[in-house]
């Protein structure tokens, strides 16, 4: 398998993309695809060879309309393939996109190496943006608003990575051999290289892409861990001394570092039981675990190497009279240690220090020793105290070096790694708390009474209670376990209550009562409960609700413990499916700003907390673009984003993309509050907000047109492979509320979007954008706001994105599934619609022309794309026929192979 020289674009022309691509990215694809075709060649002989090479022939001819050749005569190549030759060509082709993507990510870090510290100094560094900012509002300001920047990514085990671990791991393998072979000069080693690069696609090849169990949620933190091991551990301090080299120059190393430590990791993994009864307080418990046990290795390893190096005679760098109390106290703590240490470095006293720092840590990890650090703070003072002494002894460069990163990695991950929040549906704990009140009337009773005694009830005096219900139970415990998480590691690791489907302040009082139920004669834990706003009703509600929850006795005695800070959830997912994509940016840009408004009217240090998803549909598209685009004081120089399923792999699977990533989204972060960039977004909102208003009412009335018509429902679950997407072993967390999808409300976000993006419609991107655009109707007005309005701009250009990877003859093949001419019809005319005016509005001849290398690389791989679609149609018409048929036949397997198939594809899930 090779890559292809010409792809069709779809104004027919044929269009060379040999020279579009870097010349080492295409020579990297084709030897990859070389090595696949002589594994397949090895493994199944000529028959399977021929048989991909014909079809990649086919999808090739048809795609670019060569010599007549069309869609249905690839379909009917592809329907002639026998049931195991068929599966294998899936999976080949699925392989050939994994080593694709390989390449890219390979070429993406060659890229970035190669550019070195122009990439550090670019319009999107953080040391640049400080310029910027330090211009518009002095040094001082600008240096207070870096040391109060905050990035916080929270990792979500939302099922949205359709790749196995395993497959994973082997193509993490084949990326370290090919960044081998990028080194290597030698014949010998080069042939070595490529003999053990043949065996690692071979593994590849060989590996069942399709999970056979669904993971637990222990097996999602872990995965997630394997992130923090092999990239966030050690890319965290690099970005903050790369941001420390640019605001020092020359002093770097011999003064203080001045880089604040601007980065905290959440997570939900293990901790969101919204819908999935497989997360329960041993889960969260065993998860906070987990996730010590990774960050406590990572800072004893760490101090155990920085310890070692520190070889610093007393007589050229004597000991601060501090040192030399934390020595005789640390002697005192474990003479036995002490000693130990002392033996093999008797005249160097900061390295015995840093060593016995290192037990404490390691001791830390076993619960109940006498040498275990109470809190991170603890750590951090002792560290502080090896700085300081190494400065004043004049050795700047020890103290500001290493140790440095180790006082850095210990303020961004403390002793829990990530901060661990638990989410869970508002309605489980109305439910959980009315049974609570119904086993205490009279309790019940005075609390619905604002505290007036009443009698009577349901229970008759001196009748035991009823006996509770097992989620009563188990949300009573999820508070025990953060009041012991948070004895263990510290408040930090584990305070953040999420409420979904936040509905009214009550929903927020609920969980302070239910903890104080849970702890009993016991102290609550501490709480910052966060309310969830997701459908259109609750964001409009939202600052109603905040009122109202300001005059909680609860939510006052946290904001005065807090300094009067609060965080409030939004939801992309479920607001863009219940209204639509277009229809629900303006509804959160209107929230936030009323929010934020809200909050500067209450005296409130707000952080906004975005629930985006990767996919277009729920919020996805280039978050740092997105974070410019946000509502003047929505940001304050604090952004907080959930990070999900592929893009934690794609945007923290590699050191060098995991620090830019990060540095990137600080850089936003703190450009966002620039007055420029305030500026800019308030006055397009006011400028345009008649075009909003405009588009919003016919994008709305587009959208429900589509959805509310009768048996939508069950025309999406037949017209895409919503139901068999189920199938898929993707996570923990079922993947619809209900048991059906007669109702849409019913179904997650997550399947709503990766259904239309398996059958090529990406209709959950872009639907009633054309209606909107067309609604406006005035093209000068329309590019004057694409040119002024962050968020306008930012909405083309995803959708741009969406079209590109929407293909209208694989739609109409999907659409042809079902006997709804009039919904195919919408769907087809709003797909015309949008494109027409999106390109309009652009001024772009074709979809991406503005990004022209992106551009060409989706085209290269949409024929390919294609031949997976075209054996998922197969299967999906044999499914169809059968009414359903068994989900482990053939047809269902060949099904679920194409599903990753295209997803490696096209590179997007949910």
């Amino acid at each position: 398998m090779t890559d292809i020289e010409t792809t069709r674009r779809h104004d027919g022309s044929r269009d060379d993309i040999s020279g579009a691509v870097d010349g080492s990215l295409r020579q990297d694809v084709s030897y990859l695809g070389s090595l696949l075709g002589r594994v397949l060649r090895e493994s199944g002989g000529d028959e399977l060879f021929r048989a991909v090479e014909d079809v990649r022939a086919a999808v090739i001819a048809a795609y670019e309309g060569a010599d007549g050749a069309s869609l249905d005569d690839a379909q009917r190549l592809v329907d002639a393939l026998d049931q195991g030759l068929a599966e294998q060509v899936a999976r080949a082709f699925t392989c050939y996109f994994h080593l694709s993507n390989l390449a890219e990510e390979h070429h993406r870090v060659r890229v970035l190496r190669r550019r070195g510290s122009e990439a550090s100094s670019a319009g999107d560094s953080v040391s640049a943006t400080l310029r910027q900012l330090t211009d518009e509002v002095g040094a001082d300001e600008a240096s207070k608003r870096l040391d109060a920047l905050r990035f916080h990514p929270v990792l979500t085990a939302h099922p949205t990575e359709a790749r196995r671990r395993a497959v994973a791991s082997s193509i993490r393998r084949i990326s370290d051999l090919m960044t081998d072979r990028d080194r290597l000069e030698n014949d010998v080693a080069v042939a070595e290289a490529e003999r053990r690069l043949l065996e690692e696609v071979d593994t590849l090849w060989r590996t069942s892409p399709i999970r056979t169990t669904r993971p637990t949620p222990l097996d999602e933190v872990r995965t997630a861990m394997s992130i923090f091991d092999q990239t966030l551990f050690e890319i965290v301090p690099q970005v903050y001394r790369l941001l420390d080299d640019r605001l020092l120059g020359e002093a770097a190393g011999r003064e203080p570092a001045v880089a604040p430590a601007f980065m905290r990791l959440g997570t939900w993994i293990g901790g969101d039981r919204d819908g999935n009864p497989h997360v329960t307080a041993e889960v969260t418990r065993a998860a906070a675990d987990i996730a010590a046990e990774h960050v406590l290795l990572g800072l004893h390893r760490a101090t155990t190497r920085i310890g070692g190096t520190l070889t610093l005679d007393e007589a050229e760098t004597p000991a601060s009279d501090e040192l030399v109390a934390l020595a005789e106290a640390q002697r005192r703590m474990d003479a036995d240690v002490a000693s130990r240490i002392g033996v093999r470095s008797p005249h160097e006293l900061h390295r015995r220090v840093l060593m016995f720092v290192a037990a404490r840590i390691d001791a830390t990890r076993r619960e109940g020793s006498a040498l275990a650090y109470g809190h991170p703070d603890e750590l951090l003072a002792d560290l502080r105290v090896v700085q300081q002494s190494l400065r004043a002894a004049g050795a700047h460069r020890s103290a500001n070096g290493d140790l440095q990163g180790l006082v850095w990695q210990v303020e961004t991950f403390g002793f829990h790694l990530a901060e661990l929040e638990v989410r869970q549906h508002s309605q489980v704990h109305r439910t959980a708390l009315a049974e609570l009140r119904a086993a205490d009337p009279v309790a019940g009773a005075a609390e619905a009474t604002g505290g007036a005694q009443a009698t009577g009830g349901d229970v008759e005096a001196g009748a035991a209670p009823p006996a509770r219900a097992e989620m009563t139970d188990e949300v009573l415990a999820v508070f025990r376990t953060i009041a012991d998480l948070q004895k263990r590691y510290g408040v930090r690791a584990a305070s953040r209550y999420i409420v979904s489907f936040t509905q009214s302040s009550a929903d927020l009082a609920n969980v302070y009562e239910l903890a104080e139920r849970a702890m009993g004669d016991e102290p609550a834990p501490v709480l910052d409960v966060i309310p969830l706003f997701e459908t259109f009703a609750d964001l409009e509600a939202s600052t109603r609700i905040l009122d109202e929850a300001l005059q909680t006795e609860a939510v006052q005695k946290r904001l005065a413990a807090t300094g009067r800070r609060l965080e409030v959830m939004l939801g992309y997912s479920d607001s863009s499916k219940d209204v639509g994509p277009v229809s629900a940016t303006f509804a959160l840009y209107a929230a936030q700003a009323r929010i934020a408004d809200w909050a500067a009217e209450n005296d409130i240090e707000l952080t906004l907390f975005h629930g985006r998803g990767g996919a277009l549909g729920r919020g996805g598209g280039p978050a740092n673009e997105a974070v410019l685009a946000q509502p003047p004081a929505s940001v304050d120089g604090r952004f907080k984003i959930t990070e999900q399923g592929e893009v934690i792999f794609a945007q923290y699977g590699n050191k060098t993309i995991a620090a830019r990533h990060v540095e990137q989204m600080a850089a936003a972060t703190l450009l966002a509050s620039s007055p420029s960039n305030e500026q800019a977004n308030a006055t397009a909102a006011d400028r345009f907000a008649d075009v909003a208003e405009t588009m919003d009412a016919a994008s709305r009335e587009a959208f429900f047109g589509l959805v509310k018509a009768d048996g939508f429902a069950s025309w999406f679950a037949a017209v895409t492979p919503m139901e068999e997407v189920g199938l898929l072993a993707l996570g923990s967390r079922p993947a619809r509320r209900g048991l059906s999808v007669e109702s849409l409300e019913d179904l997650r976000a997550i399947p709503w979007v990766f259904a239309w993006t398996q059958a090529r419609i990406n209709l959950a991107g872009w639907y009633g954008l054309g209606s909107a655009l067309e609604a406006v109707g005035d093209l000068d007005r329309l590019r004057e706001a694409y040119a002024t309005w962050p968020l306008f701009s930012a909405m083309i250009k995803n959708v741009e994105m969406s079209l590109a990877k929407t293909d209208e003859h694989i739609a109409r093949e999907y659409l042809a599934l079902a006997d709804r001419d009039d919904l195919a019809g919408r769907v087809l005319d709003e797909m015309a619609r949008t494109r027409s005016w999106v390109l309009a509005v652009s001024g772009h001849g074709e979809v991406l022309d503005g990004r022209p290398v992106l551009s060409r690389a989706v085209r290269l791989r949409s024929p390919y794309v294609d031949a997976l679609s075209l054996l998922q149609l197969r299967a999906l018409r044999a499914i169809r026929v059968a009414g359903g048929g068994d989900p482990a036949d053939a047809d269902h397997r060949l099904l679920l192979l194409s599903v990753n198939g295209i997803a490696a594809g096209l590179q997007n899930t949910g």
